[in-house]
């Protein structure tokens, strides 16, 4: 079956969270793999927010963060927690806006294009499994709508679907 997102792009950020946050829960599958789930939940960011330069997930493993599903150029393929906007945002455990990724200490630049960035950890329970990270080429891209409604995403996410830090990384 064809799945696909259905939102009106002039609406406004609030209201393209609202259209798509019900269209993403219908989306995922806790039957199927989280590589798929994840893969078309960047896929719907990208394709809905034209701001969106790149957008995908890191999975924590042993202190480092590992590239997962994403839309947008190549990417880094491991962070450290900590470092950059990633890692900071997964030491810290909590969501991460750059206005201005150019000032933001650490920052590292896997498009050089990118001019803000937003993160917010996966967190359920104590437990941080990883990040969702958003970048723009415009500056100030993100704001506090944003910040809501991803981590509104991110809590469904790691709600229903099944997180497990040991089997994300495969070697």
């Amino acid at each position: 079956m064809a799945e696909y997102i259905e939102i009106d792009k002039s609406l406004s950020a609030d209201e393209k969270y609202n259209r798509l946050f019900p269209q993403i829960e219908a989306l995922i599958n806790p039957d199927e793999p989280l590589i798929s789930n994840l893969s078309n939940v960047t896929a719907a960011l990208k394709e809905i927010f034209d701001k969106i330069s790149w957008v995908g997930f890191y999975f924590l493993k042993e202190n480092k963060l590992y590239l997962g599903p994403f839309q947008g150029k190549v990417a880094c393929t491991v962070i450290e927690v900590g470092k950059g906007v990633c890692g900071t945002s997964a030491m810290k455990r909590e969501t991460v806006i750059v206005e201005d990724v150019h000032k933001f200490p650490g920052h590292i630049a896997c498009d050089g294009g990118s001019n803000s960035e937003i993160v917010v950890p996966l967190i359920k329970g104590s437990e941080v499994y990883g990040v969702l990270d958003l970048d723009s080429y415009q500056f100030s891209a993100f704001n506090e709508t944003d910040k809501i409604n991803l981590e509104n995403l991110c809590g469904l996410l790691v709600e229903r679907l099944e997180f497990n830090n040991q089997a994300l990384i495969i070697k």
